[in-house]
C-alpha cells in the first residue's frame, strides 16, 4: 500500500510543482533538489497519516532520477538503487544505500535511543532492513527511521553516459554495480534494453527479494529513450 501511494500520487505532485518553477525559474529561491526533498517528505507526511489511521504498518524505498538540461538528479531514500555506465564502460553509483550497519546512520539511530540488531541481515529495531523510508509509521514515531532523501547532482556532458539502471535492492543483493553494468551493456539490444534478462538471472541466482529494474538508455544528446 505504500509502494502504490507514493507510486501513483508522487509523480503527480512533482510535475507539478517543476512545471511551475520551469515558468519562472530566474526569480525562484526554488532548485530541483530543494523541490525533489521538499515533495518526497511532504508525500511521507501524507502517507502517515493516512497509514496510521488505518494501522498500516507498510513502507517503501524512493528512486527517483530527473533529467534536466545537462544534468542529472538522483533523490534516494532507503536500499533501492541507481548506477550509471559512462562512456567509459564504467559503474558509476547514482545513489548509496541507508543501511542500519552504516557509521552515520547508526550513529544517528543510537541518539534517538534506537538500536540494530541482526537478524538475516542488520536491522533497526531488529526490524527494517534499511534505515530509511517512506512510511513505517511505528518507526517513524521511535524517530529510528527518517524519510530524508539524499540527492546527487551528475554532470552529463562529462560523464556521457550510454544507460543507467535503477533498482530495487534484489537486484543487488545478486549483482554488484560492476556486474550489472557489464550484463546490461551486452544485451542493450534486447526489449526493455535487458532488464527482463537481469531480473530473471538474479532470480536463478536465488534472490528471494522483491526485484524490480528500469533500464534508461541515453542517446548521445543525453536525452533518454523509451524504457
Amino acid at each position: 500500500s505504500a509502494a502504490e501511494y507514493v507510486k501513483s500520487r508522487l509523480p503527480e505532485v512533482l510535475k507539478q510543482h517543476l512545471q511551475d518553477y520551469e515558468k519562472d525559474k530566474e526569480n525562484s529561491v526554488l532548485s530541483y533538489q530543494t523541490i525533489l526533498e521538499q515533495q518526497i517528505l511532504s508525500i511521507d507526511r501524507e502517507m502517515l497519516e493516512k497509514l496510521t489511521v488505518s494501522y498500516d504498518e507498510a513502507g517503501t524505498t524512493c528512486l527517483i532520477a530527473l533529467l534536466s538540461d545537462k544534468e542529472l538528479t538522483v533523490a534516494n531514500v532507503g536500499d533501492s538503487r541507481g548506477v550509471l555506465c559512462d562512456k567509459d564502460g564504467n559503474a558509476i553509483p547514482l545513489s548509496h544505500d541507508h543501511k542500519p550497519y552504516q557509521l552515520k546512520e547508526r550513529k544517528r539511530i543510537k541518539r534517538a535511543g534506537g538500536f540494530i540488531s541482526f537478524n538475516g541481515s542488520w536491522r533497526v529495531q531488529g526490524i527494517l532492513a534499511m534505515s530509511r523510508s517512506l512510511g513505517d509509521y511505528p518507526l517513524k514515531n521511535l524517530n529510528v527511521v527518517i524519510p530524508d532523501p539524499d540527492i546527487l547532482t551528475f554532470d552529463l556532458d562529462k560523464l556521457q553516459p550510454e544507460f543507467m539502471i535503477l533498482a530495487s535492492d534484489g537486484l543487488w543483493d545478486a549483482f554488484s554495480n560492476e556486474e550489472a553494468v557489464r550484463f546490461i551493456k551486452e544485451r542493450l539490444d534486447e526489449p526493455h534494453f535487458g532488464a527482463k534478462s537481469i531480473v530473471l538471472q538474479s532470480f536463478y541466482r536465488g534472490c528471494p527479494d522483491n526485484i524490480t529494474v528500469m533500464v534508461v538508455k541515453f542517446k548521445s544528446s543525453n536525452k533518454m529513450e523509451d524504457q
